[in-house]
């Protein structure tokens, strides 16, 4: 079993929400609740995560009502969910970081527990989700969950350098480094866990289903 106590959980909550048509994402409510609070709530119920903050570039104090830290991008112009991994790696005082996407609010309740047994046996410096596309039929390929990942601080110099350097993809930095992919596709798990909301529409549909 690894020492949960190690891991310091963000929200990424810090993009430009395009494709919701320049809406702060985390901000829109879901039964009622922002995003980024469904995702504070289920982070705080897994076991041994010892601090959580929230990834944010707006509304940075609205953010804050919910009582947690909120880490602005130091790399400026919304450089993407790697400049919330690079604020996440630089404010975090535990040796592991996990990141979680505000828009997927039901990620698997033990999401922490398996990323950081599978990290820690393999001796890896990421482990990343990887999981059923819900849109494909059952037995397609599993595709990697790149906003979902365990990652040592110690790469915080690495990424800066990637940024740097201009590079934007998660992908394209993990594969620098010593990766471990974790399959959530074992009895049990939903195959919609890691489904998020792009649009609007998506986020009203949802809405709508769970409606009394």
């Amino acid at each position: 079993m690894a020492d949960m106590t190690t891991i310091t959980a963000l929200i990424l909550a810090g993009g430009r929400g395009s494709r919701m048509g320049g809406v702060d994402k985390g901000l829109q409510t879901l039964h009622g609740q922002p995003l980024a609070l469904h995702a504070l709530h289920k982070l705080r119920a897994q076991p041994g995560i010892s601090a959580i903050a929230i990834s944010a570039n707006r509304h940075v104090d609205d953010y804050r009502q919910f009582g947690v830290p909120v880490w602005p991008d130091a790399v400026a112009d919304y450089a993407g969910p790697l400049a919330g991994f690079l604020a996440g790696l630089t404010h975090c005082t535990t040796p592991l970081l996990l990141t979680v996407p505000c828009d997927t609010p039901a990620f698997p309740h033990d999401l922490a527990e398996r990323l950081a047994a599978a990290l820690l046996h393999a001796n890896a410096d990421i482990a990343m989700a990887r999981a059923p596309d819900p849109d494909e039929p059952p037995g397609s390929p599993l595709r990697n969950q790149p906003a979902f990942c365990l990652l040592r601080a110690h790469l915080a110099a690495d990424l800066a350098a990637f940024m740097a350097e201009g590079g934007r993809k998660i992908g394209a930095w993990a594969a620098r480094q010593h990766t471990v992919h974790v399959d959530f596709n074992q009895p049990g798990d939903d195959r919609h866990a890691f489904r998020n909301l792009n649009t609007l529409p998506d986020l009203h549909a949802l809405n709508t289903l769970h409606a009394p």
